[in-house]
């Protein structure tokens, strides 16, 4: 009907027809507000019922207990990867598992605030298995223990948490973010860009509990990157990103409205398993990561060939399937399927695989 393509890219990324559509249909005059959301004073009670619709809704859908903030702040996943330490490091001491580019980066960011140690590591096989984080040496005196839950570049998760030993957990679930059930209170702080599985690029949800989030921090430490200035002021201290808190709301909505997070969780398994069974079947495709410690949502694969891997890329434009290519740090490719990846999408494409692969023997 609108001739879209199936895009796989692992953000931006695509998002739930339905959710397009109603946004499409506010678009000029917002439920008879007379304009459009993107054009509406923050301050407006318009904005603040969509503000309070869509905060009341992620709690709904994720179950988030009553001592924790949800907060709205701009900057994407990756400024968290400062503000987390300049927020958290009461002690100065923080303990990070590294599974990936985006942990990796996160750690590298830390070592600027204090002492920041990695106490669990995988690039010794290019990040493609989970270590053994049963019984880590966390120290006594660590202020909080941090993974990146879902490696959208390596294609790793966490089947199980980390046992921390009674730390607090940090986990940046960007590219898993309500994908399956998530018990809030196993965590200290979840936060995510959104731009993955939720909305449109420009902001990241922090979900804290309460008695994280502290005033005496160091007088130096910006206004804007402090958890109690987002906090106190509603994620409105400065004009916030109402547009893509707009339509994180509309999709928070649609998930409830369709089952909510134990049927996107299924959803989401039956699709991964449409396109790891065809890897591993596959003579020309192999798939990067040790089966037990795959992602659901972001597949690496590759031919064993770059020219052969570029060949598949132009292949698959050509067919109507986009953003195949791997992340340019690892090459290769890669098959991001969030939520609103649907199972034709991966079956069109294991099909699309099939050929290329029966046309190249």
């Amino acid at each position: 009907m609108y001739n879209r393509s199936y895009n796989f890219s692992a953000g931006p990324a695509t998002m739930p027809v339905p959710v397009l559509e109603e946004i499409r249909d506010e678009m000029l005059n917002y439920r008879g507000s007379g304009m459009c959301v993107m054009e509406m004073s923050h301050r407006s009670k318009v904005f603040q019922q969509i503000f309070d619709e869509a905060e009341a809704d992620l709690r709904k859908l994720m179950g988030i207990p009553d001592n924790y903030k949800v907060l709205f702040i701009q900057g994407g996943a990756t400024l968290q990867f400062s503000m987390l330490p300049m927020n958290l490091m009461k002690n100065g001491v923080a303990d990070y598992i590294v599974t990936g580019a985006w942990s990796k980066k996160a750690f590298k960011e830390a070592q600027k605030f204090g002492d920041v140690k990695c106490v669990a590591s995988s690039e010794d096989k290019n990040f493609s298995y989970l270590p053994d984080c049963s019984d880590l040496p966390i120290r006594e005196n660590a202020d909080y223990v941090y993974i990146c839950e879902n490696e959208t570049i390596h294609g790793t998760t966490f089947q199980k948490l980390p046992n921390t030993k009674g730390k607090i957990l940090v986990s940046d679930q960007s590219s898993m973010f309500l994908s399956k059930p998530c018990n809030v209170s196993d965590y200290g702080v979840i936060y995510g860009g959104v731009q993955k599985n939720i909305g449109p690029a420009g902001i990241s949800i922090v979900i804290i509990r309460e008695d994280l989030i502290r005033e005496d921090l160091d007088p130096k430490t910006p206004v804007y990157m402090r958890y109690d200035t987002h906090a106190g002021a509603g994620s409105m201290y400065n004009t916030p990103n109402c547009w893509a808190i707009y339509v994180c709301g509309k999709v928070f909505r649609y998930l409830l409205n369709n089952g909510g997070l134990e049927a996107m969780a299924a959803y989401n398994e039956k699709k991964a398993k449409v396109l790891y069974d065809y890897l591993d079947s596959s003579k020309m495709f192999n798939g990067t990561v040790e089966k037990e410690f795959r992602s659901l949502m972001n597949v690496p694969f590759v031919t064993g060939s770059k020219d052969l891997d570029a060949e598949v890329v132009a292949y698959t434009k050509a067919a109507g399937f986009d953003n195949l290519k791997g992340h340019k740090s690892v090459g290769g490719l890669r098959a991001s399927i969030y939520n609103a990846m649907p199972i034709e999408g991966v079956e069109a494409l294991v099909e699309c695989l099939k050929k290329f692969e029966a046309e190249h023997k």
